[in-house]
């Protein structure tokens, strides 16, 4: 029996990908921030707290992980939120999306058999990442370009977990996805006119299911793919997941050490 840890599971992607696993007779652990607003799908599931804001959590949970772990899901993510730190000091979009699945990964490595699945989004194409300022101190706030730089760093973080677990002669791979334009709720922090024109358009660009979303996470985790891919929706609602094609970056060194020094 595989054994899936899902982060955010709760709801949206999250809850999707560990129904779908657990239907298919998968052994899933929801990894939540909130149990108390959870639902377990039928099957061999488990539910656990995790507040990837917390590094502390992160340690607590990690810490209380026994056994192998066939597939880490790092689904969780927050989108467009004011601007704000967590009790680390870190910018929300960064602490969330970024350095709590980074710190998580690590200290779960010894545990896992199979991947890494890291989901970032299509925006990642936006983002701008400032090695000396990735927590906005620096240089006035905007909420999609901490977001859009979180995800840029997922795809950086895969890229370089993929090389250092290469090097080490390692069997896991890592790999990430991403949903396109679902309809999920976590862009309900976003606001202003470009808020307003993206859900009027959403009857056109988005997948008309959320469940279209969770494909190339499905397929991410599922499928036998090379280190390093990257997993899109494909077909006209994003129904046939694809591999799409990414450039690696130079950056994803240096990001990986300053997020180990900051996570350490």
């Amino acid at each position: 029996m595989t054994t899936y840890l899902i982060t955010g599971a709760g709801g949206g992607l999250g809850a999707i990908t560990a129904r779908e696993l657990a239907a298919r007779g998968h052994r899933v652990v929801l990894a939540v921030r909130d149990l108390a607003r959870v639902t377990p799908p039928p099957g061999d599931v488990e539910v656990r707290h995790l507040d990837l804001a917390d590094l502390a959590s992160v340690r607590e949970f990690a810490a209380g992980w026994s056994g192998d772990l066939d597939v880490l899901v790092n689904n969780a993510g927050v989108m467009a939120v004011p601007d704000g730190k967590t009790a680390d000091g870190f910018e929300t979009h960064m602490a969330v999306n970024h350095f709590g699945p980074f710190l998580l990964t690590n200290l779960l490595l010894p545990h896992l058999t199979g991947r890494v699945v890291t989901v970032s989004s299509g925006l990642s194409r936006r983002g701008r990442l400032r090695l000396d300022d990735l927590n906005w101190e620096h240089r006035r706030y905007s909420a999609m370009g901490a977001y859009a730089q979180s995800k840029l760093a997922n795809l950086l973080f895969t890229q370089e977990l993929q090389r250092r677990l290469t090097e080490s002669g390692s069997a896991v791979r890592a790999v990430a996805a991403h949903p396109g334009v679902a309809r999920t709720g976590i862009d309900r922090h976003y606001g202003g006119v470009q808020a307003l024109a993206l859900r009027a358009l959403y009857p056109v660009i988005a997948q008309k299911k959320a469940e279209y979303g969770a494909l190339p996470i499905l397929f991410a985790a599922t499928e036998d793919i090379p280190g390093n891919a990257y997993v899109g929706p494909g077909g006209r609602k994003g129904e046939r997941p694809k591999l799409e094609r990414r450039r690696d970056d130079a950056d994803a060194r240096e990001l990986w050490e300053i997020s180990a020094r900051l996570t350490s």
